[in-house]
């Protein structure tokens, strides 16, 4: 079995730099035979995952954070496979993790070398975004986060003195003085329209935002289905009694939120603009519409359950 590691050298503020020696070390103790190849740029490892599936690598893996994570997958998404792709391994040494973590892998990286090692697969949903600046299209492997979590993940890039989960929580405290007015939107999903002044809007494939935000603790990532949180437009001082049921998981407890699930959603801003992330990465800061849809069971993921 062939196994390319795409690792990112600047994930996590460096730490995946400091992570690929050992990454070696420990993949050669478990006699896999693997190479490894270090990003140069952004969107270096789409197009190395891309080439690897065409090459014919049985599985690739992404050492990085949920960047790196959703690069990779575009990668392999994007081949022309001829019906089978490669699988995908993950090695967490980014600043959240939120993708491992929501399917189920390890996010300790002896941990993890030693799962892919065990081979354990499980094969995971995939979503497809449309719209903001990507009109051709991007998938994604845990979730699209609009308004608030956006927001703040702009703002999380630009503290540098603090990493995981502890970045996410400093950004999101401040962010509760700069984002508190909501857009309009209009968000049809499945069958259903609402339209209000919404402060977030989560469309969940995964469980986890942020390094230890459960905004859907109840979603499966090979359930064939998104789960939805969306919360109204709520006052400075309710922003920040609702953080702490974001961490919990029990936001779905109080009256401003909203939970659903669907297998399509699509985002209209009436009033206003969006901020946009996708597995954490800017999409971009005024977004107008956008268009989410579920393809189930496309990707085989490895290390599950190891």
């Amino acid at each position: 079995m062939r196994y390319l590691i795409i690792a990112n050298p600047v994930s996590g503020r460096g730490r995946g730099r400091k992570a690929i020696p050992t990454i070696e070390t420990e993949l050669r103790a478990l006699s896999l035979d693997f190479d490894l190849v270090r990003t140069e740029r952004p969107w270096h490892a789409a197009e190395l995952a891309e080439q690897a599936a065409k090459d014919g690598c049985d599985v690739v893996v992404a050492a990085g954070g949920d960047g790196t994570v959703n690069e990779v997958l575009n990668g392999l998404m994007g081949a022309d496979d001829g019906g089978k792709r490669p699988a995908l391994g993950i090695l967490g040494i980014g600043t959240g993790n939120d993708t491992a973590f929501s399917m189920g892998l390890p996010t300790n990286l002896n941990a993890a070398c030693q799962a892919l090692a065990k081979d354990l697969r499980r094969r995971m949903d995939i979503g497809l975004m449309k719209g903001c600046n990507v009109p051709q299209g991007r998938y994604f492997g845990n979730c699209i986060g609009i308004g608030f979590d956006a927001a703040g993940g702009i703002l999380a890039e630009k503290i540098t003195w603090a990493g995981g989960f502890l970045a996410y929580l400093i950004a999101a405290l401040q962010n509760i003085f700069l984002y508190y007015k909501a857009p309009t939107l209009e968000i049809q999903f499945d069958d259903e329209t609402i339209t209000i002044p919404s402060l977030l809007v989560s469309i969940m494939n995964g469980q986890r935002i942020g390094g230890g935000f459960l905004t859907a603790p109840e979603a499966l990532p090979d359930d064939g289905a998104f789960d939805l949180c969306i919360a109204e437009e709520v006052s400075r001082p309710r922003m920040v009694t609702l953080l702490p049921h974001f961490i919990r998981g029990t936001q779905a407890t109080q009256p401003e939120i909203r939970m659903a699930r669907a297998r399509k959603v699509i985002v209209n801003a009436l009033k206003g603009s969006m901020p946009v992330q996708i597995d954490g990465e800017i999409i971009c800061a005024e977004g107008k519409k956008l268009s989410v849809e579920i393809l189930p069971g496309q990707l085989e993921i490895v290390g599950a359950g190891g």
